[in-house]
């Protein structure tokens, strides 16, 4: 790890608060979106920075090695406190930022511009990511069009809206799946990796239920019932 990033660290307790980490995918700034991240604390990874304004955000903090930030975009959050990383390094800039919020005492994580974007392999990271650390942390991904929260083993609930698209993306075989309130329910079954089974359900109402006895999954829905 970076020496700078071990520094940087080291200065934070334990202060357990809600963060939002600004991630450089796609978002749509609506009034849903504004009132999730508001109130929370906020760390920005490299073009994430984009999302600040449009949000009435002002990150404590901007991360990343600045590949894909614009210059326009530096001379606009001159003042807030940079720590840059080399290009070469073993982590991404989205998992800086959130691994810093973690030392800096985040409770809870909120990341924004994980979802889609012009490169896929970001958007497949921000999923695995969360899947890591939705195993120790409250976690969500929302964009302000799509949410997605990582499923632990036992019962998870979404809020919904009745008519709202959603599908269950799976990392491996899964056992003991139970789906409720949805189109299409299951009851305890168990599925290989290849089937394409819970993709594309449809939320029956404010609430989906989903219980996992075995496996890596995440479950990703539309904010609303509108069809595209």
């Amino acid at each position: 790890m970076h020496k700078l990033f071990r520094r940087m660290f080291s200065a934070y307790g334990p202060s357990m608060e809600p963060f939002v980490i600004l991630l450089a995918g796609p978002i749509q700034a609506n009034d849903l979106l504004r009132r999730e991240v508001a109130g929370r604390r906020c760390i920005a990874a490299d073009r994430g920075m984009m999302h600040a304004t449009v949000l009435d955000l002002v990150p404590e903090l901007w991360v990343g090695d600045f590949d894909s930030a614009p210059t326009e975009l530096s001379d606009l959050h001159a003042d807030v406190p940079r720590a840059e990383f080399p290009r070469d390094k073993d982590m991404t800039d989205g998992e800086i930022a959130i691994e810093e919020a973690i030392r800096r005492g985040a409770r809870s994580l909120l990341l924004v511009g994980a979802l889609g974007g012009p490169r896929t392999d970001h958007a497949f990271a921000h999923l695995v990511l969360a899947l890591r650390y939705g195993a120790s942390h409250d976690l969500t991904l929302f964009d302000g069009r799509e949410r997605a929260v990582p499923l632990r083993l036992g019962e998870t609930r979404m809020r919904s809206v009745a008519g709202a698209a959603f599908s269950i993306l799976r990392f491996g075989d899964v056992e003991g799946l139970t789906i409720r309130n949805a189109r299409w329910p299951l009851d305890s079954v168990s599925l290989p990796f290849s089937s394409i089974l819970t993709q594309s359900n449809e939320a029956t109402g404010e609430e989906i239920v989903v219980n996992l006895a075995k496996g890596q999954a995440i479950l990703i829905a539309q904010a609303s019932a509108e069809k595209d």
